[in-house]
């Protein structure tokens, strides 16, 4: 094979019921299914390049290199692309977004999308959709669901193999608008891989998977339905149970800031008074505040005006993974 190059581009999610632990951390098999939107116009933009003439994987992001545990996740899943495509040869990886990474907007969803599509492609496979959400669960679970396209649910599946992300309405199904309040876009001290690894060690985290199956039924139902009310009420329950079980578990995880609850606090004030508005939250301070197209201008102002928030990111529905 002659060295070949490809470049895909994928979109951040927001998880509306949330993935919180592995029964398999090494598989990145989910306790529980999930529902989440793509978020556009945030974008991570990938290209590998496979070259006979490197020692070693290299990977760079944002314009710097990066080692360690960083290159070890990407060079793991460049590994099971070798595997399938019958080659030796070693990669650049060269990655760039245009939203704070590890501040729990899903970057590393964005980043394994790409790299799975793009690495890949650039290794002569031709994989299907299920096959790639597979591709990019080994490197971050949420990275399945960046894969298809518009509203996605990641099925926890039986085993490896069947246990991946399907599109479950388009992208034009419902306009929904993401207004991400920004109360930090420093990297948290505790990565997602390490919160999934001890949400065993939660009391809570029995009682919050073996509720999951009702949850999900809701929430699917209400973006099925374009039933706002329903929706609010279901993706701030479920955020709220995840952030429950970081909080007790063995060390707890608290990533909540002041400004964090202040914007809880409002955002139900605000649904009270008759704005159509629900909030949810990933690993990380920032809050996801979720309303329909029409009030975008009028939350992302009300947020601006909120001490603490240095930031807001305003994105609609996003598209499936895709070469660039």
């Amino acid at each position: 094979m002659k060295p070949t190059s490809a470049t895909a581009i994928s979109h951040p999610n927001i998880a509306f019921i949330k993935y919180w632990g592995n029964r398999d951390n090494e598989s990145r098999l989910p306790v529980n299914g999930s529902v989440s939107m793509n978020l556009d116009g945030l974008v991570t933009r990938t290209t590998v390049s496979f070259q006979p003439s490197l020692p070693f994987d290299e990977l760079i992001i944002n314009g710097h290199e990066i080692v360690g545990k960083g290159l070890d996740r990407v060079s793991y899943i460049l590994d099971l692309v070798r595997e399938k495509a019958g080659i030796k040869m070693n990669a650049e990886v060269m990655s760039e977004n245009n939203f704070p990474a590890g501040a729990g907007i899903a970057s590393s969803a964005a980043a394994f999308a790409a790299l799975a599509l793009a690495g890949s492609k650039a290794a002569g496979l031709d994989l299907s959709e299920p096959e790639l959400s597979v591709l990019a669960r080994r490197g971050s679970g949420s990275a399945s669901r960046s894969i298809p396209a518009g509203f996605v649910e990641w099925k926890m599946g039986e085993a490896e193999s069947d246990s991946y992300a399907f599109s479950i309405a388009p992208v034009d199904h419902w306009n929904l608008v993401d207004c991400v309040a920004i109360v930090s876009s420093t990297h948290k001290k505790t990565g997602s891989t390490e919160g999934h690894a001890i949400a065993g060690t939660s009391p809570l985290q029995e009682a919050r998977v073996e509720d999951a199956p009702r949850r999900l039924e809701i929430c699917r139902n209400a973006i099925l339905k374009r039933d706002f009310e329903a929706f609010a009420d279901i993706i701030e329950h479920d955020s709220d149970m995840m952030h429950a079980v970081m909080m007790t578990s063995k060390p707890p995880l608290m990533y909540w800031q002041s400004a964090t609850v202040e914007i809880f606090h409002l955002v139900r004030e605000w649904r009270a008074s008759g704005l159509p508005v629900g909030y949810t939250v990933d690993a990380g301070p920032n809050v996801h505040v979720l309303c329909l197209v029409e009030y975008k201008a009028e939350v992302e102002k009300r947020l601006r005006e909120i001490p603490g928030v240095k930031d807001v990111l305003v994105a609609g529905v996003g598209g499936a993974a895709k070469l660039v």
